[in-house]
């Protein structure tokens, strides 16, 4: 297991701007608004040849009356014992405050190993600000310039030597699954309830997961990792540019995960922006479960899981393949059957079929129906080879790829699902023109032949 450092400070102090550089990515939003992240979020990192995973938290502050204080409280409590050692920023630039004194108790409290680091120091002649901090009774301090990387290297030296060393070789993979869908819909409240534990953050108020949540779990023999993205809102309706940076982290997550799981709210049934999110997962390719929420709010008069179904099919006719189950995230209705659903999903997705396989399927199916005429001549079908999977993907060679009609391309995807019994998955079917080396009648290889012979003996 990787050792685990977690960054901790007051709200605005810089936490996700330094997490972005530790991990040499862009995985957390970073805006001027304060308590911006409110959720735990998790990133992979390395600095002198040692892996760590590196934990960015919300805001701390102490008899806050914002409504989600007490979470990110605890959330940041949760992170601090789960760590191996913490980072503790502060505030050069507008200095000491209150909730800095507090933290500090608390961390001493905890026993953990702690590096206290002074950011928006930019350079050496803004040292003078950490004289203040001092007054805390903290014996080294580090400046630190998150955002331009001064003091960067020296506080990773000292982290980085404290770290111990792993071995990775036991590193299992992961089925990366992305919970998607409308604001208020339910997805943090399932993933709390997958985790089985008040992992991310719960509200009734739309928007309040702003960030693409990673969370590891292990099911069975199984690892996993779930994320929590924002809903994902019409674009008429989104003004604030932290939005969209939500938004925009939730599609990114789809290209990323192996299994997409739109959540549906079931009361509501399924909407114009259902089936548009469902068009963005089905364009990067991801295997998807739709799963149709608050069934347990559902008046069972007025439809039963076989109508919802057919609904769901009705309206999102391209995503066919993809299995409806009908939960209740709040009650824990059918959540347990989400993990083997993935993992029969994960299965068709990386599923590998043999070049001989195909070509059979491909030339049993020619048989039954013939392809059709191009400019009064039959298409010819040369071969069918897998090239990839997630999802599997085929080409086939064919002398007019330009002219095989849509409706053709899907009968031979329905072939090969049902020969394969690849029927929860997405495929791609691709037709190219066969190409290769110019070939030359046996005459003018002789020709060939004689010309350069006669050149070599001039």
């Amino acid at each position: 297991m990787k050792p685990v450092v977690v960054i901790v400070g007051r709200p605005n102090v810089g936490k996700s701007t330094l997490f972005n550089r530790i991990t040499r990515s862009r995985n957390a939003i970073v805006d001027d608004t304060p308590g911006v992240t409110r959720d735990r979020i998790y990133g992979p990192a390395e600095w002198d040849r040692k892996s760590f995973l590196v934990v960015d938290t919300g805001g701390f502050i102490s008899g806050d009356p914002d409504l989600f204080a007490p979470h990110i409280r605890s959330q940041v409590e949760q992170a601090v014992a789960e760590a191996d050692a913490v980072v503790m920023l502060l505030d050069g630039k507008y200095g000491l405050s209150p909730y800095d004194g507090d933290l500090i108790k608390f961390l001493r409290k905890s026993g953990k190993a702690v590096f206290y680091a002074v950011n928006k120091i930019d350079g050496p002649e803004l040292e003078g600000a950490l004289d203040e901090f001092y007054a805390l009774g903290l014996d080294n301090l580090y400046p630190l310039s998150a955002e331009h990387g001064y003091g960067f290297s020296e506080l990773m030296d000292a982290l980085g030597r404290w770290l111990p060393a792993v071995d990775e070789s036991d590193d299992s993979i992961l089925t990366k699954v992305a919970v998607v869908g409308r604001p208020n819909v339910g997805k943090s409240s399932l993933i709390n309830r997958l985790a089985g534990q008040e992992r991310v953050l719960v509200s009734d108020l739309a928007g309040t997961t702003r960030d693409a949540v990673d969370i590891i779990l292990e099911h069975g023999n199984r690892n996993y990792l779930l994320v929590d993205t924002a809903g994902i809102r019409r674009k008429s309706r989104v003004h604030r540019k932290l939005e969209k940076f939500s938004i925009i982290k939730a599609l990114k997550s789809l290209e990323r995960c192996d299994v997409a799981l739109i959540m549906l709210d079931a009361v509501q049934g399924i909407t114009e922006q259902d089936l548009k999110i469902a068009g963005y997962v089905y364009q990067r390719g991801c295997s998807c479960i739709f799963l149709g929420n608050k069934w347990d709010q559902v008046k069972k008069e007025d439809i039963n899981v076989t109508k919802f179904t057919q609904l769901v099919y009705q309206n999102a006719k391209f995503m066919r393949f993809a299995p409806v189950l009908t939960i209740s995230a709040l009650t824990g209705l059918r959540v347990k059957r989400i993990f083997d659903l993935i993992d029969q999903v994960w299965q068709q997705y990386t599923a590998r079929i043999n070049t001989g396989q195909v070509n059979r399927i491909i030339e049993r199916a020619l048989r039954q129906t013939e392809p059709p005429l191009h400019k009064g001549r039959r298409l010819k079908f040369n071969y069918t080879t897998q090239v990839a999977a997630k999802p599997p993907t085929f080409v086939c060679f064919v002398n007019h790829p330009e002219a095989v009609h849509f409706s053709y391309q899907r009968y031979l995807l329905n072939q090969i699902r049902e020969a394969t019994g690849l029927d929860k998955t997405p495929l791609r079917l691709i037709f190219r023109a066969k190409t290769g080396r110019r070939s030359y009648s046996s005459g003018r290889r002789k020709k060939l032949s004689k010309r350069r012979r006669r050149q070599l003996g001039k």
